[in-house]
């Protein structure tokens, strides 16, 4: 363990360019420092969610934050209740205006709310197909157990035109991702939130990268993500932000260049369509 760590120091973090593909604004007030702590870690743009119904003023925030910051601020169209009447109708609405390049955080699966929704429900099918049809993912909250999973990759290949997002890498272990990943190309997985806060975490703060993650993500280097999933106003403190910022680039660097690039920012440029 002690040489696993001094080779995970030895190594340099990551110094290439960066988007927070997985992040929410608890009010607008937290914002400027958030914009400050992205100009030091070099944090190009930052992907802003909705929170799964939780906050009424998402859409204002985003829009605000959007207007403040164009050339950093990426909007996510909020889904309140995936399985809500007129929901598809609401999404279709929003997405007409073209400032959107993704849609969610849609909680399908959260035991903290006491959320257990299934993704193949045909309500939900309907919202994946309005996002396909304006070509933009779902960013889904979904813990999975073998049943979720199930339903999951059910909704996969029902819509394979629809991309979905797994977020906080589903809470899962690397061997329950590997059959989805395997099986569905319409699946991704961003790994926001798994930093050493939380769990299932990538890493402790000063450990490595743990090695079956590790493993997973140079396995499928164009499927998974990078984010940082600050979304309460204690997260927002700059010496936080700089510790979770600082942790993320280190992880990163653990990786090979080519697919730490991939990670930290060319698969977010690509499926959000910004530079």
């Amino acid at each position: 363990m002690l040489l696993g760590c001094a080779a995970a120091a030895a190594q340099a973090p990551y110094q290439g360019p960066l988007i927070d593909a997985h992040s929410h604004l608890p009010n607008l007030q937290v914002l400027d420092a958030y914009v400050a702590a992205m100009k030091r870690h070099n944090v190009g743009k930052v992907l802003l969610l909705g929170v799964g119904g939780l906050q009424k003023q998402d859409v204002e925030w985003m829009t605000a934050a959007a207007k403040r910051h164009p050339d950093r601020v990426i909007q996510a169209a909020p889904i309140p209740d995936p399985l809500g009447q007129g929901q598809a109708a609401k999404l279709d609405a929003l997405l007409i205006s073209k400032q959107y390049r993704a849609a969610g955080e849609v909680h399908i699966r959260q035991e903290s709310r006491k959320i257990d929704r299934r993704a193949d429900d045909p309500a939900f099918a309907r919202v994946l197909e309005v996002a396909a049809k304006h070509g933009i993912p779902v960013v889904i909250h979904c813990e999975l157990t073998a049943e979720a999973a199930s339903s999951l990759e059910a909704a996969l290949q029902k819509h394979p035109k629809a991309v979905i997002v797994l977020a906080h890498g589903g809470s899962a272990e690397p061997t329950t991702l590997e059959g989805p990943l395997n099986r569905n190309p319409n699946l991704l997985v961003d790994l926001s939130g798994m930093h050493y806060q939380r769990t299932p975490r990538l890493a402790s703060e000063t450990g490595p990268l743990d090695p079956a993650w590790k493993a997973l993500i140079e396995k499928y280097p164009d499927r998974f993500l990078m984010g940082i999933d600050v979304w309460a106003p204690r997260l927002f403190e700059p010496a936080t932000l700089d510790r979770l910022l600082a942790w993320t680039r280190r992880i990163l660097g653990e990786l090979p260049p080519d697919v730490a690039q991939k990670i930290a920012h060319r698969n977010a440029a690509r499926l959000f369509r910004v530079e």
